[in-house]
């Protein structure tokens, strides 16, 4: 059967973004027809004449509708789409000229109905989208941990680059009103239906994420809340490098108590990781981005662990105390 795709993007209050989403589109070097299905989420700042300068370039599909959330945005968009195989992206990426013809080839080498795709920092990028990158996809923080390859059938997709088939899709009924971590639930309601999932690690898209400090702790706490429901909703899917984040800020607050007494080398074990995220993160980008990356490694634990904290004392805790 052949392949043909139907690309999906939610977008709300972003028409700079959709702008050059749709620009990197323009210059795919895939030579197959592929539609793009934009979905206005209940904008007050539409992207209606951004859609319009697209037209004439691309097979496009745009919907003003009610806000919804992410999720049901992009089923929305997948209940109207003519493709066979979606490919889910956020308004915020770029996506480089050999994406889908890397995706292409690959679903025809070893296909499966859904696959999942990294993310990196375009040189474009400021240095605060550069750090906040690092920090979320670094070996040395727990971003590393989640772009590993691993074997098929098990990698847990990200909205902001997959794809799934139509059957995928119908049988899953695609997302779930979830606002945070509905990516994560929709790889399990893929498992539960027998669906294979893998990572295409060529297919990346260059993902600028949060743009300042506060944006970015406000989304890994929204991540770190959401891991814990997660747990809970599919028991047996936890595991330990989930409280990292967490054990790492308790470890800090003990640090700087033994300090008090006259013991440092703790806290000198958390200087000494520091520097190391320095060290890694200017040797490819920088002093500068170097030095943000201190920051936004620290906002990334700060935000998750205090979130998932937050939202495991509430569900093993707080309910059982009433």
């Amino acid at each position: 059967m052949a392949i043909e795709f139907s690309i999906i993007v939610p977008v709300y209050n972003r028409p700079q973004e959709i702008d050059e989403l749709l620009e990197s589109l323009v210059n795919q070097s895939f030579q197959d027809s592929f539609e793009v299905i934009v979905v206005e989420d209940g904008s007050s700042v539409k992207a209606d004449q951004i859609i319009a300068k697209y037209e004439q370039q691309l097979t496009l599909k745009y919907y003003d509708k009610e806000n919804t959330g992410a999720g049901m945005s992009r089923n929305y968009g997948m209940e109207r789409a003519s493709g066979n195989y979606f490919i889910i992206l956020d308004s915020d990426v770029i996506v480089p000229p050999d994406y889908l013809t890397n995706v292409h080839q690959c679903l025809s080498n070893q296909f499966t109905d859904a696959f999942g795709g990294p993310d990196a920092a375009h040189p474009n990028f400021t240095s605060m989208q550069k750090a906040i990158n690092f920090s979320m996809t670094s070996f040395l923080t727990t971003g590393g941990i989640r772009g590993k390859r691993g074997g098929v059938g098990k990698f847990q997709l990200r909205s902001f680059n997959l794809g799934m088939s139509k059957d995928a899709f119908e049988a899953t009924k695609g997302f779930s009103k979830m606002k945070t971590g509905e990516d994560i639930d929709f790889t399990f309601r893929l498992w539960e239906h027998g669906f294979k999932t893998q990572l295409i690690p060529e297919a990346f898209v260059y993902h600028k994420r949060r743009t300042n400090i506060k944006q970015f702790f406000h989304q890994t706490f929204a991540f770190g809340k959401a891991r814990p429901i997660l747990n809970k909703k599919y028991p047996g899917t936890g595991k330990l490098t989930f409280w990292f984040p967490s054990l790492f800020l308790i470890g800090i607050d003990l640090s700087i108590i033994a300090a008090f007494f006259g013991e440092l080398h703790p806290l000198g074990i958390y200087f000494l990781y520091f520097i190391l995220i320095f060290l890694s993160s200017a040797f490819y980008n920088g002093i500068r981005v170097g030095l943000l990356a201190i920051l936004t490694t620290f906002t990334q634990f700060l935000g998750y662990g205090w979130g998932f904290l937050e939202s495991y004392f509430e569900l093993n805790f707080r309910k059982n105390s009433n």
